[in-house]
């Protein structure tokens, strides 16, 4: 079912508690996350509430406080369960999951992807690459960040797939494992679509070169703080 059927980014006291009641969570341990996420009281969720409701939802199921200290913790993500399908969040990436880039930080990857100059709205790989160096993890990491981001394999990324990119960095950098395929939850939705994948672009070679370039690469502020946020 999709939450937000009005696709109006904000999702109704009622549509939400049929769609978090399939996590399976006590009414109890749901009202308490309904009362962090809706911080307004509106009894309406916008999107980035609903984000923080589901992070609370996967807290309460890994069996952390359901808090908003608990926000900040790495945990998998919520699972609910579906009459028709098994796992709702995994499989298929289905249209009503949501995106797990937040919103904020999605502000951010746009401002580090428009100072890269992007033409007609993409990035090649070259100019990616460095921002992706930047970063200071290792050739492999990266690589495979490269090729869960270029969703559609044409060896450039949109402002979207850049958002993916940077997410994973980040989640690298936090220690958190970089993922062997896309969770349907990070498909951006603009594709979320069956996509076959006829072969892998290797960004980056394991070579020399990349340590010469390594050195003469000018510092792209990957890390947000540093972030140009003009545009």
């Amino acid at each position: 079912p999709q939450v937000d059927s009005a696709n109006a980014g904000r999702v109704l006291a009622s549509d939400a508690a049929v769609f978090l009641k399939k996590s399976g969570l006590t009414d109890l341990v749901l009202g308490k996350i309904w009362d962090l996420a809706d911080t307004d009281g509106k009894g309406i969720l916008n999107k980035q509430e609903f984000f923080v409701a589901l992070r609370l939802v996967a807290c309460a199921q890994n069996g952390l406080d359901v808090s908003l200290s608990s926000l900040n913790l790495p945990v998998p993500p919520p699972r609910f369960t579906d009459t028709s399908s098994p796992l709702l969040l995994s499989g298929t990436a289905s249209s009503d999951v949501p995106w797990a880039v937040k919103l904020e930080d999605k502000a951010k990857y746009d401002a580090i992807f428009d100072s890269l100059n992007p033409v007609n709205g993409l990035l090649s790989g070259d100019k990616v690459k460095p921002v992706l160096l930047n970063s200071k993890l290792p050739v492999d990491i990266l690589g495979r960040v490269w090729e869960l981001s270029d969703i559609d394999r044409d060896g450039m990324l949109d402002r979207d797939e850049f958002a993916v990119a940077m997410f994973l960095v980040y989640c690298a950098l936090e220690k958190e494992p970089v993922p062997m395929s896309l969770p349907a939850a990070l498909v951006p939705p603009s594709k979320r679509k069956p996509v076959s994948v006829p072969g892998a672009m290797p960004l980056i070679p394991s070579s020399t070169s990349t340590k010469e370039s390594h050195q003469s690469l000018p510092p792209v502020g990957i890390l947000a703080a540093k972030a140009p946020l003009t545009q």
